[in-house]
């Protein structure tokens, strides 16, 4: 039978706010002076209720640029405090968030700002010595919507707006207007599109609500044990799910302070934990383990640390260990989301031993069902191999504008297809054992073969190829292409790498190159990845 929650006995967060722009406001007026946002770059703090206020000028702002409610507004841009107010600006104003990941290329986000038809784009110049608005406008690729380019930071080009200039447009807007804004927003409102690739190697839009964000949030927080006055150092990018909604969202529900992190370097980790004090600390398994093998970890005050939520990898049993005897914390939590559930599917509970803990994704979130199928869709029994699916308050309304993938991923009864493969024990929990669409997990990212693949065949000396995960102690997964050279051509395993880099996110490079005279392919011509997963495990 589906494993369902019972409901919770506490108050519902999306029953207290009917959006996160109505989020953004409360949480000023609830924690008022206390710290609720840090920049650690320029030094600069933010109570709640300034921040609530700077939101506003935010939105009025959006308004003054011509924004309706529904418009998609992208957000390309690094963990910084200028993303949470421009963001929850562009939401009070009732705008459609659509984050775009910071290690894109010009082509990749010119992608999904053409297909979600985005008005304004927030972005920065320089980060990680990339000029974004030069990408962009490389990829010449027509983007007849987009009215608006917004530098947060850095130069800014012609053509674009700096981040001051645009805030300025907030007074030709009256107050009471962004107040009226804020007041149409109900939770049944598309909050945010996240983008997020598949087999078929373009990237889908899954449309979410502000009560889905809000109550998923809600009942993560009281799972976790996020508290009133937590230092919550957000390394998770805010592109991701896991970085805007169980980062900003859960910090503002409870009152904790937003520390954002733009890149993960470890002595400057080490370093904002001891200054600021942080108590909660989430990120995927290689993040700690960095932590603990950094030669100088024991220089640094880390005993202020309480709280981790980690995953989107496996987690080793002596990590869990390591975690809480070496770096102090009490409560470590490790879950199971996609996008397409809003991040959340599964999670272990804060008393859960630390073998349940490392071996297992937890048990289903509160009021969500769970349920392992076979090929025909019917129920496995306990401890039997077969694909997640999953029902409830989480799952995405659908793909941005595309009735037939969602038609494909949702069946008529509401049940999410996640393609992921697991074992439910008996008591519910999940223990995540393969993926039916050949995504792999890098260092906390999702790779998907089928877009990497098409990069690399634009590659002059390349006919085809495959790309399978491998295990890598530091990263979890990367990936190994698999290719067969063109008629004539010769095949430089490091060439291909350095000419990958310059086409796609880092993260989505293949990490080795092996040539081979064919593809293994079974009788209907689809590639065997086991074989080829096998095969790069023996080399």
């Amino acid at each position: 039978m589906p494993i369902e929650q019972p409901a919770p006995t506490l108050a519902r967060a999306d029953l207290r706010y009917r959006s996160l722009a109505a989020l953004a406001q409360e949480a000023g007026r609830l924690y008022g002076t206390d710290e609720g946002l840090v920049d650690t770059e320029s030094g600069r703090r933010w109570s709640f209720e300034e921040l609530a206020a700077d939101v506003r000028v935010a939105g009025r702002a959006f308004i003054a640029a011509g924004i309706q409610k529904g418009d998609r507004v992208a957000m390309w841009a690094p963990n910084i405090s200028e993303w949470v107010i421009a963001a929850f600006g562009a939401l009070s104003a009732g705008g459609v968030l659509v984050p775009l990941n910071t290690r894109f290329k010009g082509l990749e986000a010119a992608y999904l700002l053409e297909k979600s038809r985005a008005t304004v784009l927030m972005c920065v110049n320089g980060f990680l010595g990339t000029d974004y608005v030069a990408a962009l406008r490389a990829a010449e690729i027509d983007l007849p919507a987009l009215g608006r380019i917004v530098v947060l930071k850095g130069e800014t080009p012609p053509e674009t707006q700096s981040w001051s200039d645009f805030l300025a447009g907030a007074e030709a807007v009256d107050d009471t207007q962004i107040e009226t804004r804020i007041n149409e927003l109900g939770p049944d409102d598309l909050s945010d599109i996240i983008f997020t690739s598949g087999t078929t190697g373009r990237p889908k839009g899954a449309m979410t609500t502000h009560g889905q964000a809000l109550r998923v949030f809600g009942d993560w927080d009281e799972v976790i044990g996020l508290q009133t006055g937590d230092r919550y150092l957000i390394v998770n990018p805010f592109f991701h799910t896991f970085g805007y909604k169980a980062g900003i969202v859960a910090a503002l529900l409870v009152g904790a302070t937003i520390i954002p992190q733009p890149v993960f370097d470890i002595a400057q980790v080490l370093q904002r934990v001891a200054d600021e004090r942080v108590s909660v600390l989430p990120g995927p398994p290689t993040l700690f383990q960095s932590i603990l093998e950094a030669p100088n970890c024991d220089d640094y005050d880390l005993s202020s640390l309480r709280l981790c939520v980690t995953g989107a990898a496996a987690v080793p049993v002596e990590l869990v260990r390591r975690m809480r005897e070496e770096l102090t914390f009490k409560t470590i939590v490790t879950g199971y989301g996609l996008t397409e559930t809003t991040g959340v599917v599964s999670m272990c509970r804060h008393d859960d031993d630390p073998e349940t803990i490392s071996l297992t994704s937890g048990r289903a979130a509160l009021d969500v069902e769970v349920r392992i199928v076979d090929d025909h869709g019917a129920e496995v029994r306990t401890g039997e191999p077969g694909e997640v699916w999953v029902r409830g308050h989480n799952v995405m309304k659908g793909y941005f504008e595309d009735a037939e993938r969602t038609a494909e991923a949702i069946t008529p009864d509401g049940w999410l297809k996640t393609g992921d493969v697991a074992i439910m024990d008996e008591r519910g929990y999940l223990r995540i054992t393969d993926r039916i669409k050949d995504m792999y997990i890098v260092g906390g990212f999702n790779a998907y073969p089928a877009e990497i693949e098409g990069v690399m065949l634009r590659h002059p000396a390349i006919a085809q190829v495959a790309v399978v995960g491998i295990p890598d102690e530091r990263m979890g997964e990367v990936g190994c292409a698999f290719v067969v050279a063109r008629a004539g051509a010769t095949i430089d395993g490091a060439e291909i790498i350095a000419w990958s880099r310059q086409q796609m996110a880092n993260y989505k490079v293949p990490r080795r190159v092996i040539e081979v005279d064919a593809l293994p392919l079974n009788a209907s011509g689809k590639v065997l990845k086991f074989e080829l997963r096998a095969c790069a495990a023996a080399v």
